[in-house]
């Protein structure tokens, strides 16, 4: 399905990883919830978690460069130690998921990221030690199988005391060491063809200048307004998708 995409179409996905990359760059998520919902029709829902994945390595790394003064380079530590083996395992079993199956999840996915994000944020208690651990390796097991799980990095990050920019940075750390293995498992299948390859640099390149707009942004841009927008746009997405997978 990828091979035929138009040149208009690769223009229109570039110009939505843009605001997606600054919408992400902003509230510390977004990149990989939002442009599953622009390359699904375009590309097929089981190419969509290999491109993403793909991609982020390069919304991610503008993202450190952005805000490298701000990370938490022992708490990404942990987190990216621990996440490992379980993204590694999620990452294979996605690579079973049929185009329906792949839509379902991604689309169940979308929908409970967004009562999960307002419940895990209003927990009080920080996580340290074991328990910043084992949601680390909760959190592998997600990313590695889904896109856009950044939101619970986010509040997973939260939850260990990290806050504002602190926790864009040392999210976009972490990412970056888990893209990199999610990468190597879809190569090792065959999930990501050279067509997947040029869909995810024109995704991650186009994103990439969004961390630096985003960084201008941080202080002026009302967070409340904008989570309100993208968690509305998110449901509606997931919900789409799902009806698209059940049909």
């Amino acid at each position: 399905m990828i091979e035929s995409v138009s040149i208009l179409q690769y223009a229109l996905v570039a110009f939505c990883a843009l605001m997606a990359g600054t919408i992400g760059g902003v509230a510390g998520y977004g990149t990989g919830l939002l442009m599953p919902l622009v390359l699904t029709p375009l590309v097929g829902a089981e190419a969509v978690v290999p491109i993403i994945g793909l991609s982020a390595l390069f919304t991610n790394s503008s993202r450190v460069l952005a805000f490298w003064k701000d990370m938490d380079l022992r708490k990404a530590l942990i987190v990216g130690c621990m996440a490992l083996p379980t993204c590694l395992l999620g990452a294979y079993g996605y690579t079973f998921l049929t185009g329906r199956g792949a839509a379902i999840v991604i689309g169940s996915f979308l929908v409970l990221m967004v009562p999960t994000r307002l419940i895990l944020k209003h927990l009080k208690a920080e996580l340290s030690g074991s328990g910043l651990a084992a949601a680390g390796a909760g959190y592998g097991l997600l990313v590695g199988g889904t896109s856009g799980s950044g939101v619970v990095l986010l509040s997973i990050l939260m939850a260990s005391g990290l806050n504002g920019r602190a926790v864009i940075a040392t999210d976009a750390v972490i990412s970056i060491f888990l893209a990199f293995a999610k990468t190597g498992v879809f190569q090792f299948f065959g999930a990501l063809p050279v067509s997947s390859w040029i869909m995810a640099l024109i995704v991650g390149l186009s994103a990439a200048p969004g961390a630096f707009i985003a960084k201008r942004l941080t202080e002026t841009l009302p967070i409340h307004i904008h989570n309100a927008i993208l968690d509305a746009a998110i449901v509606c997405g997931g919900v789409l998708l799902i009806a698209q997978g059940l049909r």
